[in-house]
């Protein structure tokens, strides 16, 4: 291209953007009638000081976020103690989950184990027995990545039809964080595994030192894959309810094998079976038969905004559809967006290309003319797979599922700008 051509280019780009910039003012995205005392009047905040940079020593939100906070279903299980919270997808953006924000699952309550006291043994079919104390996995090479962490339960209560009207509630069994630690292979080479003889057909058992004693049986070409011993997320300690000091990180597959307060790991030549994994975290199809080991999380996405939580509150104009959009698979490689049930699609813009096992953000910027829309988002993966309708998944599945639910998800926006979950299958 010449320097003519790019002066050309330059000034074509400058007066398509003044067009558009002329186009969200005649939409009244940014008028100005009469003086506005927010401008011309001197306000509290500029005419004294302000906290000093100790007011708070660990930062936290300012007050006016205070409703950007997990929230809890009461009726949704008998007691706190063994239950869920669910992140606040809607309000936030990009696709990293604030830790104090990201969803809490317990089984028996989140537990105080101080880093001195930590230990961590590796049994079973290995060569040297080993327990390691929190000191010694901060010894090892270390690697730093970024995975969502989906409960099987996310969207569960959808199975019967529109249940929960918020995508917090729908959908926020999940958090997406930057986890630092030690990939499993290592500490499993360390105790060596010549004792197990062929890999191919051996298991590692993992269990938690709460009082659930939460364990998962995940087979061994997994476990020397891109599983991570971490103990750090989005740079800091972990928090006491995602597992402090250490907790398993399984890429991609459900979060229930992630164990928190992570205390044993045994080499086995079988799957243990445990509870979490027989009569829980098994789908019942329609002909009362279960299917087990459906570790993946399979490609799934929600439109965060507009949704019942986040309504639309400018009126008629240049309107932002977002939402996120996931595979345990692999990478997101492109997100349509419907505003009419599915009639019709359009290819969202990625925010930045997906990464595999993590969250990718979304955008669709329309012209909205106030009319009311039946939104959906449908995700592609690496693998070509291609997000279901709940109709799709019910001709295999049945009514008896509750885990595992990746079906196409709809707000009815109203021409106010509220929005309710509705069921278009």
């Amino acid at each position: 291209m010449s320097m003519d051509d790019l002066k050309t280019s330059r000034r074509g780009f400058l007066m398509s953007s003044a067009a558009a910039g002329g186009a969200l003012l005649a939409a009244g995205t940014a008028r100005a009638e009469g003086a506005d005392p927010l401008i011309t009047e001197v306000q509290d905040w500029a005419s004294g000081l302000g906290d000093g940079v100790d007011a708070t020593p660990y930062g936290m939100p300012i007050e006016f976020e205070a409703d950007v906070v997990r929230r809890n279903v009461p009726w949704l299980t008998a007691d706190p103690i063994s239950s869920i919270n669910f992140t606040p997808i809607h309000a936030l953006d990009g696709t990293i989950t604030p830790q104090g924000c990201a969803f809490e699952r317990h089984h028996s309550g989140a537990i105080e184990l101080r880093k001195e006291d930590y230990r961590l043994m590796i049994n079973g079919l290995v060569d040297k027995p080993l327990v390691f104390a929190y000191a010694d996995l901060e010894r090892f090479p270390r690697e730093n990545h970024v995975y969502f962490c989906e409960c099987a339960a996310n969207t569960g209560m959808e199975w019967a039809g529109a249940q929960l009207n918020g995508a917090q509630f729908t959908h926020g069994m999940i958090h997406n964080m930057e986890y630092s630690g030690v990939p499993l292979r290592t500490l499993l080479e360390e105790a060596g595994m010549d004792a197990a003889g062929d890999l191919s057909d051996k298991w590692v058992y993992v269990e938690g030192a709460d009082a659930s004693s939460n364990g998962r049986s995940i087979p061994m070409e997994k476990a020397l894959d891109d599983v991570l011993v971490a103990f750090k997320a989005n740079g800091e300690a972990l928090r006491k309810e995602h597992g402090y000091p250490v907790r398993l990180v399984v890429p991609g597959w459900e979060g229930n094998m992630w164990v928190k307060w992570l205390r044993r790991i045994e080499i086995t030549d079988h799957a243990v079976e445990s509870r979490e994994e027989t009569s829980k975290y098994t789908d019942t199809l329609a002909d009362g038969t279960s299917r087990k080991w459906t570790w993946v999380m399979d490609a799934k996405s929600v439109v965060t905004s507009p949704s019942p939580q986040s309504p639309i509150t400018h009126g008629p104009g240049p309107l932002v559809i977002t939402g996120l959009a996931w595979s345990g698979h692999g990478a997101i490689t492109g997100v349509d967006v419907s505003i009419d049930g599915g009639a019709n699609w359009q290819k969202a813009r990625l925010a930045k290309p997906g990464a595999k096992m993590a969250l990718t953000r979304f955008y669709l910027d329309i012209d909205w003319d106030g009319s009311e829309m039946l939104l959906q988002s449908r995700a592609h993966d690496e693998t070509g797979y291609v997000q279901p309708t709940k109709a799709q998944l019910r001709e295999v599945r049945g009514l008896n599922s509750v885990y595992h639910n990746n079906c196409i998800q709809t707000w009815h926006v109203n021409t106010d700008g509220s929005a309710e979950n509705v069921e278009v299958s």
